[in-house]
């Protein structure tokens, strides 16, 4: 395609942007509308997805030892444990280092249990994590049948409950954003259609001069793209503003929590790219969808 005809379709695709009017500014405040709630949209979703993978990390498997299990036997029981498929690591822990915890956890208030050192009442235990967190249950079930196990503890319904929140979370997520650009398209599609109507005669004689197809189609393709490229801009610029200003606020309040919100950088940049191309692909489709009907005559 030659240079001059780049630019007399990118003036016509201006123009009609310009000549549609209310027209081109609802598909523009739409398209704006509508990526704005799906950049928020997937903030939350990417983050619920970081915060359920932190989360997810975290599940552990605690097995208590019997207090009468000699050396050898728990020895014995740790290889049994670890030779089990899907377990990822065994730690370990003394009822020393549990007492120590658990005094420390408590404040001020654990030095009550401080005389507790000279006869520990807890049990050792091994800490179990697995290759996936969910297999959490599946693990959990073969090492309550090991010899030398007292009881297994992993909060199983927590963890269950866990897991089933997080898929109904993201299948929400995806769907209303699914949901959210498809109006879009069909918004910017009726915007485009109105452009060619208003422009039946000239369309027409263009194709009676031997214009095709794919010439009289480039300028609403532009159309179609500054409609999507125009609404994105403020989306992309509130998103970054706020998300900014949320990382921090959350940072602020809750230093301590031991969950984190993805980082400004770069997924605000990735984020906002993101919509970018959202808002150019839903313009080039809605104006590929507009014009396919009327130009097969």
């Amino acid at each position: 395609m030659k240079i001059n005809t780049i630019n007399r379709h990118m003036k016509e695709g201006v123009k009609n942007l310009v000549r549609n009017g209310w027209m081109s500014f609802a598909s523009i405040s739409a398209v704006t509308v509508t990526l704005l709630l799906v950049g928020v949209f997937a903030a939350l979703l990417f983050n619920l997805n970081e915060i359920g993978s932190q989360i997810e990390e975290d599940v552990e498997i605690r097995v208590f030892i019997e207090r009468s299990v000699e050396i050898e036997d728990q020895n014995s029981l740790e290889d049994e444990i670890a030779s089990i498929p899907k377990v990822q690591s065994v730690t370990f822990q003394s009822k020393e280092e549990g007492l120590d915890q658990l005094i420390d956890s408590l404040g001020e208030e654990g030095d009550a249990f401080a005389s507790l050192k000279e006869e520990n009442p807890l049990n050792d235990v091994y800490i179990v994590k697995t290759d996936q967190p969910q297999s959490t249950t599946e693990v959990a079930s073969e090492i309550k049948g090991l010899q030398s196990v007292e009881k297994v503890e992993y909060a199983q319904e927590t963890v269950e409950r866990l897991f089933n929140v997080m898929d109904i979370v993201r299948n929400i997520g995806v769907g209303l954003i699914f949901g959210l650009l498809f109006t879009a398209m069909f918004l910017i599609a009726n915007t485009i259609k109105i452009t060619i109507v208003a422009r039946k005669k000239e369309i027409g004689i263009m194709k009676l001069v031997g214009a095709t197809n794919w010439f009289i189609r480039w300028p609403f393709f532009i159309e179609g793209i500054l409609i999507g490229v125009l609404g994105s801009v403020l989306p992309i610029t509130l998103l970054i503003f706020g998300y900014r200003y949320l990382y921090e606020d959350f940072t602020a309040r809750y230093p301590t929590l031991f969950i984190d919100l993805l980082p400004v950088y770069p997924f605000i940049f990735q984020l906002g790219a993101i919509l970018l191309l959202m808002g150019t692909l839903i313009g080039l489709w809605g104006s590929m969808t507009s014009m396919r009907k009327f130009l097969k005559t």
